[in-house]
């Protein structure tokens, strides 16, 4: 028998192989670099070492291996211990994907949009597809091994795409089914916080996600979810209301303690006091934790009986601990009014004992507003002197023509009205009322001299000795007709004119110029006229002085402001 013949021979014994098959083989030899393995063919087979890193095998293993080659340059046969294990996982993942079941596989690595998975094959696990709440830091799951439904597979690029997503989620409303058939309206049960909203917070029910409402996490004040809960936190919570139609559940904390405003009345009788914290200061007053659940409000106004306290956080800080008195109870809106200011004597029920009416007092000037003066009574408290209780005689238009800030001053008490916590006092009554001896000092047809102070529509007023004022109606300024009061006469002018008036009691001096050279006989007509012919134009001073601002022309103030 030939050479040829006895190949021939040999070949026609050995199992016919293809590439691509998978084949059983024994392990003949372990090599620093390949593994040598018979599979019952005329050469043997090699694999790289390194394709049993993670194993330990030894000489005689029985492995299933792939056919990559029949012969390579060295005439043995190339296998894949790998490739054969790919080949058959993959075709064990298309039968699992059109069965629709479930893979476990291990995940290796973070790659771009999510991980990458060994289900016995690389699968794409995107990042959506990870959990129901999208994860923050994907590495927490490499190393993990999970179940994953199969929701892609591509057989010609040999790729797959897994969710853990709708495993969770078909997982859930399963629990979710379990949760609603077996559960009641009282129930306690265990859950995790599963997010936070404005209005609420929602739970996790192990499948069930219950809303707990802001109004049901404490019985006290609530601003945000926040301040009672944080997302992931394990607490209990109690079963108030199941809609099994809609799969809704209601839930809630506070009803898990009893409700400290059932006896609050008993517990802080309005006139206590009370000891809290400071929760919360706003413009308008600060809150006062008494309880866990209990708060009081403790309102501006509340805060001194005598400082003037623009904002609560002037006086207060968050977290102090504070003293304070029960005010008021409501127990159907749930709050109580607290004072701070009621814990010592208020200084305005016995005002009148230190400065009686009819005191003069000695005080510095505080504060200027456009109505009067305030001046420094003791420390809070402060009188009042309105430009109309300045000067008897002068009309004050603004109290800075008399008074300055800092100014010490002397002043009589007039007034006190403790129910709005004011007192009034009067520069002016620490003198006689000059007007009631004014026609002493002055009679009809006394020729006097003074300067004129101010101008107006109507005539011109002029400063007389003793600081009264008086008044030269536009019809006494001359024989002739005026027009206008500023072409016949101007401020600071020294002028002389005969008084042809004196009412103590509308407070007026009219004067004339055009009378200067009249007899007794003419000024007795002129006075007579001016009294019966224009009693509309000649008002009381004080209703002139009211004019004059509206209808003034010029304005000097002479010296002392007037």
């Amino acid at each position: 028998m030939s050479k040829e013949e006895l190949e021939a021979l040999i070949d026609s014994k050995l199992p016919t192989y293809h590439k691509g098959d998978i084949v059983n083989g024994t392990i003949l030899e372990i090599r620093p670099q390949v593994v040598l393995v018979d599979i019952g063919y005329k050469s043997e087979g090699v694999i790289p070492r390194s394709e049993f890193e993670d194993e330990e095998i030894e000489v005689g293993d029985q492995i299933e291996v792939l056919l990559e080659s029949l012969e390579n340059d060295e005439g043995l046969v190339v296998l894949s211990k790998e490739k054969a294990a790919h080949k058959q996982n993959w075709e064990k993942i298309v039968a699992v994907y059109r069965e629709g079941g479930l893979v476990k596989g291990k995940v290796k690595s973070v790659v771009k949009g999510g991980l990458m998975v060994n289900v016995g094959v690389e699968a794409f696990l995107p990042g959506s597809q990870v959990d129901i709440i999208p994860p923050k830091d994907l590495n927490e799951y490499v190393g993990n091994v999970y179940e994953f439904k199969i929701v892609k597979v591509n057989d010609e690029r040999k790729n797959i795409v897994l969710s853990r997503r709708e495993v969770i989620e078909a997982e859930r409303s399963e629990q979710r089914q379990i949760f609603l058939e077996t559960v009641k309206a009282g129930d306690r049960v265990q859950g995790t916080v599963k997010n936070l909203t404005d209005f609420g917070a929602f739970i996790d029910l192990h499948g069930m996600d219950g809303l707990l409402h802001i109004t049901d996490m404490s019985w006290g004040r609530v601003n945000h979810p926040s301040e009672v809960l944080h997302i992931g936190q394990t607490l209990e919570v109690l079963i108030l209301e199941v809609d099994r139609e809609k799969e809704r559940v209601s839930l809630g904390l506070k009803q898990m303690s009893d409700n400290p405003w059932a006896d609050i009345e008993k517990k802080y009788p309005i006139g206590k006091r009370v000891h809290g914290r400071v929760t919360k200061l706003l413009a308008y007053g600060a809150f006062v934790e008494l309880e866990k659940g209990v708060e009081g409000l403790v309102h501006v106004s509340e805060l001194s009986w005598v400082k003037r306290i623009s904002r609560p956080s002037d006086v207060l800080s968050l977290d102090q601990e504070i003293e304070a008195v029960v005010l008021n109870i409501s127990v159907d809106e749930q709050k109580i009014s607290l004072g701070i200011r009621q814990l010592d004597e208020n200084p305005w029920e016995a005002i009148e004992t230190r400065f009686p009416i009819g005191t003069v007092i000695t005080g510095a000037v505080r504060n200027l507003t456009p109505y009067g003066a305030f001046v420094a009574l003791e420390e809070g408290i402060d009188g009042m002197i309105h430009v109309s209780d300045m000067s008897w005689t002068r009309k004050i238009n603004h109290p800075s023509e008399v008074l300055k800030k800092g100014d010490v001053v002397e002043a009589r008490v007039l007034n006190i009205d403790k129910e709005n916590q004011r007192v009034s006092l009067g520069i002016k009554q620490l003198e006689s009322d000059p007007w009631e001896s004014i026609d002493e000092r002055f009679k009809v047809g006394d020729v006097v001299k003074g300067q004129v102070a101010k101008i107006t529509a109507f005539g011109a007023f002029v400063n007389l000795d003793g600081d009264i004022d008086g008044l030269i109606h536009i019809s006494q300024l001359s024989e002739q007709h005026v027009e206008r009061v500023k072409d016949v006469i101007k401020v600071g002018e020294e002028v002389q004119a005969r008084v042809i008036k004196v009412d103590k009691i509308e407070r007026r001096v009219g004067l004339s110029v055009k009378t200067m050279n009249y007899d007794a006989e003419q000024l007795h007509k002129e006075t007579t006229a001016f009294d019966t012919v224009r009693p509309g134009d000649l008002v009381g001073l004080e209703q002139a002085f009211k004019l004059a601002s509206l209808q003034s022309e010029e304005w000097s103030p002479s010296e002392g402001g007037k």
